[in-house]
């Protein structure tokens, strides 16, 4: 007969029970879930900072996984764990540890997932958290002591991707975009402002140039306005009056629409606008810090993506009819 340790060995998936001084092989508890048995959604509520082992709980606790121990295993040797982000979770029950840690990765299930794109206004981001279930008051804010105190927190909310635990309230989340604004202007030298501009008047500008120009015009698009502004002449710029109608998106302005009572038109008023009107990215930001040298006082988009910058009125005229004409063509649908 063969020593008994050797049939141990052999059968490692084995566990031994003593019984009655014999040994009894039976199979070892299975630690999963069998795979195609994925059963109805559940919510997991992730914290920020919370530990992979008070994960792996809530998941065994809710029907997720079989065994929480065989996701902390999983958890340890998969570095993507590290990217389990805050939030409400819609997982499958009965799925492997795997599957779990796949789902919890997917941002499309999870409902704490903000996205603040370059050029989003407040009243975007609100209606975002709506829909997310964000809620409560908005209380006071706290803004980098540098731009001074400000009514509006317009400006302030860093666009970037967010991810927020249930219960986080709309005053923490917006806090949260204020902190990063700070965290990241860090890089930038907006705290020392441009020229006679302060802090306040470049972010005011970078959400302006935010809105009229392509990326790769934005330095021009800044140095038509600081041309504009240094000769006290209008800015005229649609973004401005859009942001007061609230029809951010749309192409033109009526002539009556330039016409509105509000110090957010730059049709009527000089200088810019009384605060920002997106919240513009790094690379607005860098590009109303560093203009490119241009005598220009006219830009204007003939169709998506061709945008050209004049000094003359009457080359501007002509190239408003152009732009006209592609509207009229459907070239900005």
């Amino acid at each position: 007969m063969k020593p008994l340790h050797k049939r141990f060995i052999a059968a490692g998936a084995l566990v031994i029970i003593g019984i009655a001084g014999a040994f009894v092989l039976l199979p070892s508890p299975s630690t999963e879930y069998p795979e195609g048995s994925a059963g109805a959604p559940v919510k997991i509520s992730v914290s920020s900072g919370e530990n992979g082992s008070s994960i792996a709980a809530d998941l065994e606790r809710n029907g997720v996984i079989l065994k929480s121990s065989s996701f902390i295993k999983l958890a340890i040797s998969d570095p993507r764990s590290l990217s389990i982000s805050p939030g409400l979770h819609t997982i499958d029950s009965h799925i492997t540890s795997k599957q779990a840690l796949t789902q919890l990765l997917d941002p499309s299930r999870n409902s704490g997932l903000i996205r603040v794109i370059e050029g989003s206004t407040l009243a975007d981001i609100l209606s975002t958290f709506k829909a997310n279930e964000i809620s409560g008051p908005t209380g006071n804010l706290s803004i980098p002591s540098e731009f001074g105190v400000h009514q509006s927190v317009e400006g302030f909310l860093f666009p970037a991707t967010y991810s927020f635990a249930q219960g986080t309230t709309r005053n923490q989340a917006l806090q949260e975009m204020v902190k990063n604004f700070s965290d990241r202007i860090s890089s930038t030298s907006i705290l020392s402002g441009y020229g006679k501009y302060s802090p306040y008047q470049i972010l005011t500008i970078a959400s302006l140039i935010q809105i009229e120009a392509d990326a790769a015009d934005y330095g021009k698009a800044a140095q038509v306005i600081y041309n504009r502004l240094k000769i006290n002449m209008p800015l005229q710029l649609n973004s401005t009056v859009q942001y007061a109608l609230n029809t951010r998106g749309r192409i033109a302005l009526s002539a009556k629409q330039t016409r509105i009572a509000s110090p957010f038109n730059t049709y009527l008023n000089t200088g810019l606008p009384p605060t920002p009107i997106s919240n513009p990215g790094l690379d607005a930001i860098n590009a109303a810090l560093h203009p490119v040298a241009g005598d220009w006082l006219y830009f204007i988009t003939v169709k998506p993506h061709d945008t050209r910058f004049t000094k003359s009125f009457e080359e501007f005229q002509s190239w408003v009819t152009l732009y006209n004409n592609n509207l009229a063509n459907g070239l900005f649908k």
